[in-house]
């Protein structure tokens, strides 16, 4: 009997302007992954990352993803829920996955340091008979959430391409990047708030945004 496992990461939960892209990738054949050299993707360079997404695309049983949007993120983050907006973005990604392949187990990299209580929940949105197995740093341990975590780097590099050619050069968009802070503070400095690319809810926006106003007081 053929098995489907698939596998479930994230990329861009860091950042402070950007979206984040959740994917799911399902394979019947994990040591085929393994031969390809597939790894977490942070430990891979862009073109290693490009190079194995085109790879992936012709050798994946299914691929899907989701990109969740700053508004909504900065929703999850004011009720102190990030990790439970990845939980139910993750049972959405499982049950369409269930429509299409039908995977016997899905393995999740947990952003709770409880991976049990991070699983139950997602199991909880899932409307299907399938193994949940949520594992802290899974990206790094098992090769199919590797493969879901190049998808989801790679779909989200590209959508940061998009907002550098529309919004201009604002790096990396991680708080700790000093193009990244000076582009928020030009920005906000020249029209007096933050364009829509930004998560408003990262201390680092609400400091700078404080700062602003007390210049006008």
């Amino acid at each position: 009997m053929q098995m489907f496992v698939g596998g479930i990461d994230e990329a861009g939960r860091g950042p402070v302007i950007g979206p984040m892209v959740m994917a799911i990738v399902v394979v019947d054949d994990m040591n085929r992954l393994r031969a390809m050299g597939v790894k977490d993707s942070k430990e891979l360079s862009p073109t290693g990352r490009a190079r194995l997404f085109s790879i992936l695309k012709s050798t994946l049983n299914y691929m899907d993803y989701e990109v969740i949007e700053p508004g909504t993120i900065d929703n999850y983050v004011y009720m102190n829920a990030l990790n439970i907006l990845e939980v139910e973005i993750a049972a959405k990604l499982i049950n369409r996955a269930l429509s299409n392949v039908s995977p016997q187990v899905v393995y999740i990299d947990s952003p709770d340091p409880k991976p049990g209580r991070f699983r139950d929940m997602v199991k909880r949105g899932v409307e299907g008979n399938v193994e949940i197995v949520a594992m802290n740093n899974a990206d790094k341990l098992v090769p199919v959430v590797s493969a879901a975590s190049i998808v989801a780097k790679v779909v989200r590099d590209s959508i940061i391409e998009e907002l550098h050619r529309e919004y201009g050069d604002f790096g990396s968009g991680y708080p700790s990047d000093p193009r990244t802070i000076t582009f928020l503070r030009d920005w906000i400095r020249r029209h007096g708030d933050l364009p829509p690319i930004v998560r408003r809810s990262w201390s680092t926006v609400r400091k700078l945004l404080s700062n602003n106003l007390d210049r006008y007081l």
